[in-house]
């Protein structure tokens, strides 16, 4: 008898069918994959779900323009509201100006410091290059940089 018709006493053959075909897995084999498999997905939910959080959760400050007037065709006086989660906190905020094809022809930091409220209301003028026709808040932060922070 040969180890090619199954017969043969090597439980793993080196050629013939039984070589060609893997063996069966063991119930523990089955299991273990379907833990790692398990808690791979687990772990990809609870990335994808922090991710998702970050992105679409309420920002720590956020600014809004309420108004904006065309004061000379080189400024433009933008009124605006910035809402921060702590009051404590200093922000920056970038306050621009649009042409009327939407190129940003002024922009301006501005600092608006920690105390007071939460929400707070605020006006700055912008110099232009070329006649504006909005003002609007680009964004505010907490990072405020070095340059915009009041003397001590």
């Amino acid at each position: 008898m040969s180890s090619s018709d199954g017969g043969g006493i090597d439980p793993e053959p080196r050629s013939g069918p039984r070589a060609t075909y893997p063996t069966e897995r063991t119930a523990s084999s089955r299991r273990r994959w379907f833990y790692i498999a398990s808690v791979a997905v687990v772990l990809v939910g609870l990335g994808i779900a922090v991710l998702g959080y970050k992105q679409f959760a309420d920002p720590e400050v956020s600014g809004d323009a309420t108004a904006f007037e065309i004061v000379s065709s080189d400024t433009v006086s933008v009124q605006y509201t910035v809402n921060r989660n702590d009051p404590s906190d200093a922000v920056s905020c970038v306050v621009r100006a649009r042409a009327d094809d939407g190129s940003e022809v002024g922009r301006r930091e501005v600092l608006v410091p920690a105390g007071g409220e939460i929400q707070v209301g605020a006006n700055t003028e912008v110099l232009t290059s070329e006649p504006a026709v909005i003002g609007e808040v680009f964004g505010c932060t907490t990072h405020v940089p070095p340059y915009l922070k009041p003397a001590a």
